[in-house]
């Protein structure tokens, strides 16, 4: 049997349209990144130098007088996000949109966008099969319009970080590029899609998540975070892309308890969510960078090959990653979801799981409770005895041992506010610190 269900596909890109079963496309017309319009395309680029070691705090002792530099990949993201609200391509202005930190324990974010699903119709979405073919007829990130582009992102050839303000598109090579999202959930909210003109279905392969991982680290800001859906876990979108946005409080699952379950051989250490609705694991460590993202990916991997829709959130700079198997699109096809929680058209997907709220009715808004968004989470969340079967697969796949540690040994995280947001958030692209510009 096929599972689908019926969404409002949220709109990423002004050029999106609805995608009618069979339909065509009727041609370009528009400046966008397919053969037709991509040959002599010219983008901002943004060159990182790859690192060897995951950057730890023991890097900065003896150096505490020194003021650390303005992350340049930082002001340019958010300079060049609000150029193009400026311009007006985003389909309403988010910075209206009302927020609140939900009264409890957990410290939900409970947000009001009610510009997300306006004009569109519910759409078909099969989601018993999180691995798809790409299909180029339906809305993909080659038909974005090239002014939705704000800069491409790569390693660097000569292993230092450079800024080109405008370098042509390689086609040959495919390149990584960063886009608005038309739709945004918060400040600065974008898309990272690696090698965009390869049309790579949504599934985490080793370079990109990777990429991903450098993108965090290289905007050093803690609000900002990266985030991802597989196809089953709210994903519309069959290319592959990650999403990030910047967020000026902790998320709850990042002041959740954790108990530490696993440790690997390169040092990175593994370990599981307690005290939240969701179940999860956390990884964090190891010796370079490379070394946590193939434990994550690997993981990922794993539940991809097994057909184990997913979500996963990136936090402090590339540092803690959080994988979460989830069910709920399963349960909402089998109509095991009541009619309570679907009346609210919230899709549990990476943001929502993670503890911010995004809802589309006053009502709801209003009602928000600590009570009401756990009982959302805990739908999501895979039973206890299923989310064990999962993180064994997933162990063997990373091919650790695992040490369980007393259930009364948690870990609880350091949930100190995070400095003022405000200086982080310039209006135009600042300093150039420790980038080199090129002309």
């Amino acid at each position: 049997m096929m599972l689908r269900i019926k969404r409002v596909p949220t709109v990423v890109s002004n050029y999106q349209k609805e995608e009618v079963e069979g339909g065509r496309d009727r041609g370009c017309g528009r400046n966008c990144l397919n053969n037709c319009c991509v040959q002599g395309a010219k983008f901002p680029l943004y060159a990182f130098k790859k690192e060897k070691e995951v950057p730890s705090d023991n890097a900065l002792l003896g150096h505490e007088d020194m003021e650390p530099p303005v992350a340049f990949l930082d002001s340019l993201l958010l300079g060049e996000w609000e150029d193009r609200m400026q311009r007006g391509l985003f389909r309403y202005d988010v910075t209206a949109c009302e927020t609140k930190v939900i009264p409890g324990e957990c410290g939900f974010i409970a947000q009001l966008n009610e510009g997300r699903h306006l004009k569109k119709r519910p759409t078909e979405f099969r989601v018993d099969k999180v691995l798809q073919p790409f299909n180029g007829s339906k809305f993909n990130f080659t038909k974005v319009g090239q002014e939705e582009v704000i800069f491409q992102f790569q390693a660097s050839e000569d292993g230092e970080t450079q800024f080109l303000p405008c370098a042509p598109i390689d086609v040959d090579s495919s390149p990584s590029v960063v886009a608005i999202n038309v739709s945004p959930i918060e400040y600065g909210h974008v898309l990272l899609i690696p090698r965009i003109l390869e049309c790579l279905p949504q599934r985490i392969d080793h370079s990109s998540f990777l990429l991903a991982l450098y993108m965090a680290s290289e905007a050093g800001n803690p609000y900002f975070r990266l985030g991802y859906n597989s196809l089953g876990a709210f994903a519309t979108i069959n290319h592959l892309h990650f999403q990030a946005y910047y967020l000026a409080v902790p998320f709850p699952v990042e002041k959740a308890p954790t108990r530490k379950i696993a440790a690997l051989d390169n040092g990175v250490n593994v370990a599981e969510l307690a005290k939240y609705p969701v179940r999860g694991l956390v990884f964090e460590g190891g010796s370079t960078m490379q070394d946590l993202s193939n434990a994550v990916s690997d993981s990922c991997i794993c539940l991809q090959d097994n057909n184990i829709p997913y979500n996963v959130l990136i936090s402090d700079c590339g540092k803690r990653i959080f994988v979460f198997p989830q069910c709920y699109a399963e349960k909402q096809a089998l109509g095991e979801v009541s009619a309570e929680l679907l009346d609210t058209q919230v899709n549990p997907a990476v943001w929502e799981i993670s503890g911010h709220m995004v809802l589309k009715r006053k009502k709801d808004y209003e009602e928000a409770s600590e009570e009401n968004a756990w009982r959302l989470l805990a739908e999501v969340s895979l039973s206890e005895e299923r989310f064990q079967e999962v993180s064994d697969l997933i162990f063997e796949a990373i091919s650790c041992s695992i040490d369980y540690v007393a259930q009364s040994s948690l870990d609880e995280p350091n949930a100190e506010p995070l400095e003022d947001f405000a200086a982080t958030c310039p209006n135009t692209v600042g300093g150039k610190n420790d980038c080199l510009v090129l002309q």
